[in-house]
C-alpha cells in the first residue's frame, strides 16, 4: 500500500476548476485586502455557523488572541484551557498577558472535563477555552453552566470543528465567541493560512475588526493599539468555493470513521467515543494503543502513514517550563501523548484496506 496521511492535492483537485476561477476573479479585482470576497465569505460563514458576525483574520492562533484582547482579558487574569490540546490554545492566552490554567481531559475522551473546570476557577478566572478536539464537540451545556455561575467568558477553539454540531447547533454558536483556523489541512482549508472569529456579539465583533487592522475601522484613525491580521481576498475566494461543499465532505469523513469503528471494534485499540449529544466532523480519527510506537512503525512499513496529535503536551514544552509543571502533573494528558495515533481520513482512499491492516497489526 501507499497511503499518505492526507492528500491535499487530491482534495483540492476535486474543485480545481472552481478554485482556478476564484483565484482569477480575485487576481483581476481592484481590491486585494478587506475587499468584497472577504465580506462575502464573512457573511456566508457566519450564516453557516448559525451566528451573526464573522471576522476573517490571518490564522487560528490570532483568532483566539484577538478575541481574548477584545474581551478585555490580559495581565492578572486567568484563563482555563485544556491540558490536552495543540499549544496554540495556550499561546493565545500567554500572548495577551494572561495566565493559563490547564485542566485534564475527560476520563474516557479527549475534550476538557467540565468538573475540572469547576475545580480550577479562582477569583482571577476570566475565561475558559473549550477545544472541540479532533472535531468532537466539547460538553458545552455543562461548560456554559459553569461559566454562567462564575461570570466567565466562553471562547470556543473550533479550529478542528468546522460544521460539527452539539445538540443540533453548530460549533461557533455555542459560546460567547469562537475561533476557527483555515489551515490547509482543516476540514475547511484554505490554500495557505487563514482564520476567523465568529460571534453573536456585535460590539465584540467590532473590537476584533479594529484589532485585526492596526486598531482602526476608519482610515488613519487608531483609537486602540491593534495589529495586522487580515484574511486576504485570495484565501476568502477559495474558502467561498469550499464552504458550500463542507457538509458533503464532512459526510465523507463520517462514513470513513464509521468504517474504522466497525472494522476495529474487536482489536486491541481504544477507539474514539462519540457523545450522544454531539455530531463530530472527524477532523482526525484518533485511536489509542499502549504499543503505539511499534504500531506506527509497522503501519509505516506497510505503506500507511499516520501522525501523532500530540506527542508532547504543552506543560512539558520548553515554552512553559516557567510554570514548573513537570511530568506527572497531568497524568491523563501524558498517557494520551504516549498512546494516541491518528489514522488517515478525509480524502478518497481505500479505508477498508487501511482498517484491515490496522486490525491485523494492532495486537498488544
Amino acid at each position: 500500500m501507499n497511503i499518505p496521511f492526507l492528500d491535499l492535492a487530491a482534495i483540492n483537485a476535486e474543485v480545481g476548476p472552481e478554485l482556478d476561477a476564484a483565484l482569477a476573479r480575485s487576481r483581476t479585482a481592484s481590491h486585494y485586502i478587506l475587499g468584497p470576497e472577504l465580506e462575502a465569505f464573512e457573511n456566508e460563514f457566519a450564516g453557516f455557523c448559525g451566528t451573526t458576525h464573522c471576522v476573517g483574520v490571518g490564522n487560528g492562533l490570532e483568532a483566539l488572541g484577538l478575541v481574548l484582547r477584545a474581551a478585555g482579558i490580559g495581565p492578572g487574569d486567568e484563563v482555563i484551557v485544556p491540558s490536552h490540546t495543540f499549544i496554540a490554545t495556550w499561546l493565545a492566552v500567554s500572548g495577551c498577558g494572561a495566565t493559563v490554567v490547564p485542566v485534564e481531559p475527560e476520563k474516557n475522551g479527549f475534550n476538557i472535563e467540565p468538573a475540572g473546570i469547576e475545580a480550577a476557577v479562582t477569583p482571577r478566572t476570566r475565561a475558559v477555552i473549550p477545544v472541540h478536539l479532533y472535531g468532537q464537540p466539547a460538553d458545552m451545556d455543562a461548560i456554559n453552566a459553569i461559566a454562567a455561575k462564575h461570570g466567565l467568558f466562553v471562547l470556543e477553539d473550533a479550529a478542528q470543528a468546522h460544521g460539527a454540531r452539539y445538540k443540533g447547533r453548530r460549533a461557533g454558536a455555542l459560546g460567547n465567541a469562537a475561533a476557527f483556523s483555515f489551515y490547509p489541512a482543516k476540514n475547511l482549508g484554505a490554500l495557505g493560512d487563514g482564520g476567523a472569529v465568529v460571534t453573536g456579539d456585535a460590539a465584540l465583533a467590532a473590537r476584533v475588526r479594529a484589532l485585526r487592522n492596526y486598531g482602526s475601522t476608519e482610515r488613519y484613525v487608531h483609537p486602540v493599539q491593534g495589529g495586522n491580521s487580515r484574511l486576504d481576498e485570495l484565501q476568502a475566494a477559495c474558502l467561498r468555493v469550499k464552504l458550500p461543499l463542507l457538509d458533503k465532505s464532512n459526510d465523507r469523513r463520517r462514513k470513513q470513521a464509521a468504517q474504522y469503528l466497525e472494522a476495529l471494534a474487536r482489536c486491541a485499540l481504544t477507539l474514539p467515543a462519540v457523545a450522544g449529544n454531539g455530531e463530530p466532523v472527524w477532523h482526525l480519527f484518533v485511536v489509542q494503543s499502549t504499543g503505539r510506537d511499534r504500531l506506527q512503525q509497522e503501519l509505516r512499513d506497510a505503506g500507511i502513514a499516520t501522525l501523532i496529535h500530540y506527542p508532547r503536551p504543552p506543560h512539558l514544552q520548553g515554552a512553559y517550563a516557567a510554570l514548573g509543571l513537570g511530568r506527572g502533573a497531568f497524568p491523563r494528558t501524558e498517557r494520551l501523548a504516549n498512546e494516541v495515533l491518528s489514522l488517515p481520513i478525509g480524502w478518497d482512499f481505500d479505508v477498508a484496506g487501511v482498517a484491515q491492516t490496522v486490525a491485523k497489526l494492532a495486537v498488544q
